[in-house]
């Protein structure tokens, strides 16, 4: 396992889940789903089956940095990753990658945001380490795919076929294209094709091969990031990283790498995952009531209230009545009443909000 590494992306804002999630306290520092773990910890408790404690890197916002330390104890400062900006996940997994193949170019990554669910752990297990295996004797980049239960419009898709030569792991397939996430017809039709995968944004490759990729496919953040090789690991580190993040691009690692390379392979998967985006999408993992409410609170009183997600203080009393289909969360004094249909709307709202209000309720 020594050559087995993971980064765990750490530093989104989670503007979709306010008021819960907001700027200075993002969801993944959050125990969301109520087990007494934050999704960070649950996240990096994961990858500890997977390869050593000191092989586990977080890349987080520098306003998280205490955050990450607090919850992750005895996690080492040289394996935070500390960026000044948000530019979306290629620069951020170029820092990591150059970084790790500065101490050790043999090395074997699984990329992960730090937010999502996994309810089957060890097929979860069983999954990573296939593709582990795979990464570190061929030149791929590698992502896992899950099978889809619905016409989901909040996904990516992934369209897959045979690989070119027998693989050892028959789940492992060649892909074919991406696709952004579809409207609701054209999620019905990549549905009924059945060679479509949900895209978990789970990447598994050799720093050898993702460093050679930036240099074919994306060669100024390969030159960005390659200039940095005396300053990883030293005092000099977060100078160099606050330099060169001025000038980065803000490109997804699917735009910058995975879309046009083509020695990309998807390991279909079903181990009970959700990238928990959305109100939503947490519904589906909270325990119900009667009538089909999702309730996280000490207090509540519903009369005539059905498919509702209720999120409220433990010593707050709330008494609602006559709602179906509706998200109702108070935090840190702010209360957001809205349908659970409209919920992407939620993100206008925080503009809103930031807009009329300035950044003390975001």
């Amino acid at each position: 396992m020594k050559n087995q590494y993971c980064v765990i992306m750490a530093g989104g804002i989670g503007s979709r889940f306010w008021p819960m999630s907001r700027s200075s306290h993002p969801k993944q520092f959050i125990d969301i789903l109520g087990t007494g773990k934050t999704l960070l910890q649950q996240t990096y408790e994961r990858f500890l089956k997977l390869c050593p404690k000191e092989n586990i890197f977080i890349v987080t916002n520098f306003e998280y940095k205490n955050l990450v330390r607090e919850q992750l104890k005895g996690i080492s400062v040289e394996n935070v990753l500390l960026e000044p900006s948000r530019r979306n996940t290629a620069p951020c997994i170029a820092f990591a990658s150059y970084k790790i193949g500065k101490k050790n170019p043999d090395a074997v990554t699984v990329v992960a945001p730090s937010d999502h669910l996994i309810l089957n752990e060890n097929a979860f297990e069983e999954a990573i380490n296939s593709c582990y295996t795979k990464a570190a004797s061929h030149d791929c980049l590698m992502t896992l795919g899950i099978t889809p239960t619905r016409p989901d419009t909040g996904y990516g898709y992934i369209q897959f076929k045979d690989a070119d030569t027998k693989e050892q792991d028959e789940k492992i397939k060649k892909v074919k294209t991406f696709t952004e996430k579809p409207d609701l017809a054209m999620a019905e039709s990549l549905l009924q094709s059945g060679d479509f995968v949900w895209n978990s944004g789970i990447f598994i490759w050799s720093v050898k091969s993702i460093i050679k990729a930036f240099g074919n496919y994306s060669p100024d953040l390969a030159t960005t990031f390659s200039a940095g090789k005396e300053a990883y690991y030293t005092a000099a580190e977060n100078d160099f990283i606050k330099d060169v993040y001025s000038n980065c691009k803000n490109i997804s690692i699917d735009y910058a790498i995975m879309e046009k390379a083509a020695n990309v392979y998807v390991r279909i998967s079903d181990f009970g995952w959700s990238d928990l985006g959305t109100w939503g999408s947490l519904y589906e993992h909270i325990s119900h009531d009667e009538n089909k409410n999702a309730l996280v609170g000490k207090n509540l009183m519903l009369y005539n209230t059905k498919n509702c997600i209720v999120n409220v203080p433990k010593d707050k009393l709330v008494v609602l009545q006559g709602l179906e289909g509706y998200i109702v969360v108070e935090s840190d004094s702010i209360l957001l009443i809205c349908r659970k249909e409209d919920e992407q709307q939620i993100r206008i709202f925080v503009n809103d909000v930031k807009m009329s209000k300035g950044d003390k309720f975001v």
